[in-house]
């Protein structure tokens, strides 16, 4: 049978990454007034938000030639962006390592390797527990993500520095949010890992309209970006709240606010979105969606759905 003289087809899984969808959190919040709505990340091919930055910082290091073709690339990971960069690194023919802490849960090793990705896995300070990866635990992975970039004279993608971050978001998320939602937009809130996702969504959204409120969320314990203390450098929500006082990417001026979320509050709103909104996803995301809440009464607030639950199914979210 001959091929019809039109197809619908993509060249690769990495042409999937993006125009996820935005969906109206109607049940949970029920009874309040307002409207919450959810970007669906974990939708994209290595079921989180990380797959567009993977995308953005490989493609942006191909045009400035800062990346070379057959080169390795190198990046500490919580998992995620891992995944991101195992997908695009395998299509597009760049060997990958990612460099992560022993206490992030073993099903993203294990994806990332299904993936073709070389993963060395750090282990974490005397006082740390497998999942919750402290500041302390991450600047261990940083520093032997370095010296395996420098030993492999590799490209470093450097999630937490390179624009390419902050551009996936601001090129893509916030506009696709912007559309999807007709505009019609109050405020907007993101857990803070890298603070790439915030800052490119809240660059897009206030460039659209300035008087959209922008928050960041944080652990309750660990808001240091808020000016906290940290007293709380262990806590459950994987992929954010390293205790870092500054991220290179976030712009203050962007930020309206800060909403702190506890480890049983994240949890249980994550179990709500499996139950009543038929969404399975992650620790981060139920600290949006909680966060979300608290500044639901009388706006339409959009958050991320950051992760799938998928990765955490050794962990005690789902017990």
């Amino acid at each position: 049978m001959p091929w019809p003289a039109k197809l619908d087809l993509l060249p690769s899984a990495v042409e999937a990454i993006g125009e996820t969808p935005l969906v109206d959190l109607a049940r949970i919040a029920k009874g309040m007034e307002g409207r919450l709505l959810a970007k669906l990340e974990y939708l994209n091919p290595g079921l989180s938000k990380k797959d567009r930055i993977a995308r953005q910082i490989i493609e942006d290091a191909e045009a400035d030639g800062s990346l070379q073709p057959g080169q390795t690339v190198v990046e500490l990971t919580s998992g995620n962006t891992g995944t991101g960069l195992a997908i695009v690194c395998g299509v597009k023919g760049y060997p990958f390592v990612a460099v992560m802490s022993k206490g992030n849960s073993p099903e993203r090793a294990r994806m990332m390797r299904a993936l073709g990705a070389e993963v060395v896995t750090v282990d974490q300070l005397p006082d740390s527990q497998p999942g919750q990866v402290s500041g302390g635990d991450l600047e261990l992975v940083e520093q032997a993500a370095r010296r395996i970039a420098l030993q492999r004279r590799a490209f470093r993608a450097d999630q937490f520095h390179h624009r390419g971050n902050f551009r996936a978001h601001y090129l893509h998320t916030g506009p696709e949010i912007l559309k999807q939602a007709g505009g019609c937009i109050d405020a907007f809130c993101d857990f803070a890992g890298t603070g790439g996702s915030f800052a490119g969504c809240a660059a897009a959204l206030k460039d659209h309209h300035p008087a959209i409120q922008c928050f960041i969320v944080e652990p309750e314990g660990c808001a240091v970006l808020a000016g906290d203390k940290s007293v709380n450098p262990n806590h459950r929500i994987q992929g954010g709240g390293y205790s870092m006082p500054d991220l290179p990417l976030v712009r203050r001026e962007h930020v309206d606010g800060y909403i702190r979320v506890a480890d049983d509050e994240a949890i249980a709103v994550a179990r709500r979105l499996a139950r009543e909104e038929g969404i399975f996803a992650g620790f981060s995301s139920g600290a949006n969606v909680a966060a979300a809440l608290k500044l639901l009464p009388g706006r339409t607030v959009v958050t991320l759905i950051n992760d799938s639950g998928m990765k955490y199914l050794s962990t005690d979210l789902w017990p």
